[in-house]
């Protein structure tokens, strides 16, 4: 018999961030409402206000979204006036994608609206870097781990 014990489900870090981000894609989902966008279009959204033009190639890089979630997710903010997509002209197999007037005219009222979202948290400023820099540095090690550590259970 093993000498390890079992994390139970509710003390599983997994499932605390699992648990977290369907909460978080909850309560923007409502805080998006007005504006009819999506959690992930909202995040692509970001992304483009940030950096405009940017390649879908781009874009799912830094998203850390396929292409297979992203074009549809592209195609349906463009119907929606939020962004144009356009074919490379030095390379058609690139397509750019740069925000609208519009997008551009919405932005500080979605930032307002998503602000007041992170207000409800009551959260203060040193909290919230902290915080941040925490779920941050979880990330990282996450993608330090190599495969085999995984595998073979390895912790050097």
């Amino acid at each position: 018999m093993s000498d390890t014990t079992p994390r139970l489900l509710d003390d599983q870090l997994c499932f605390a961030f699992y648990n977290a981000s369907k909460t978080f894609n909850h309560f923007y989902q409502e805080a998006l409402k007005p504006f009819h966008l999506t959690y992930p279009q909202y995040i692509a959204m970001l992304a483009l206000w940030e950096k405009s033009p940017m390649t879908v190639r781009e874009l799912g890089e830094h998203l850390n979204l396929d292409s297979g979630t992203l074009t549809p997710l592209l195609k349906r903010l463009e119907s929606m006036g939020w962004v144009t997509r356009t074919r490379s002209q030095q390379d058609e197999r690139h397509v750019n994608i740069e925000v609208t007037e519009f997008a551009q005219n919405q932005r500080d009222e979605v930032y307002s609206r998503v602000n007041a979202c992170v207000d409800f948290l009551k959260l203060d400023g040193i909290d919230y870097d902290q915080f941040m820099k925490q779920i941050n540095s979880v990330i990282g090690e996450l993608n330090t781990i190599n495969h085999d550590q995984l595998i073979h259970g390895v912790t050097e």
